[in-house]
């Protein structure tokens, strides 16, 4: 008799969104909510939203060369904006850091992958800022 193995399944990203995305988010979120006018210092972002530094200048690095961030060296240094944050989708970001997201999909994992790109794309960093600002508000009490 025959010892009953389990089938393995060819894995395929066809859906997956690693840690990268959100980090990446979160600082740019960040980045658009002290609104500054020079460039902010990386490390000043991590620690804002609990980054580890070294993970988020790789992320930076991708977003700066994919035309997303700029930067500046020095004394004065670090990162900007090169596009307004209205403009940058949820879905650009996390196409350029994990890859296109539900390209290998089929069946009903197509209708997810395209529920998802449909809110991711139409979802920008100043939206996600808006949101946790609303959220913010919301959480506040008054006496």
């Amino acid at each position: 008799m025959r010892s009953a193995r389990p089938r393995r399944i060819a894995a395929s990203p066809m859906l997956s969104i690693t840690t990268k995305s959100p980090y990446a988010l979160r600082a740019l979120t960040e980045l658009a909510r002290i609104g500054a006018e020079s460039p902010v210092p990386i490390g000043e972002l991590a620690r804002r939203r609990n980054i580890p530094v070294q993970f988020l200048e790789q992320l930076f690095a991708v977003l700066r060369r994919a035309g997303l961030l700029k930067s500046q060296r020095g004394v004065k240094g670090g990162y900007s904006f090169a596009r307004d944050p209205s403009e940058i989708t949820v879905l650009e970001l996390v196409e350029l850091l994990d890859g296109p997201l539900g390209a290998t999909a089929e069946g009903i994992f197509e209708e997810a992958a395209a529920a998802a790109r449909q809110v991711l794309g139409s979802t920008s960093v100043a939206d996600v800022l808006e949101r946790e600002n609303r959220d913010a508000g919301a959480q506040m009490y008054y006496i």
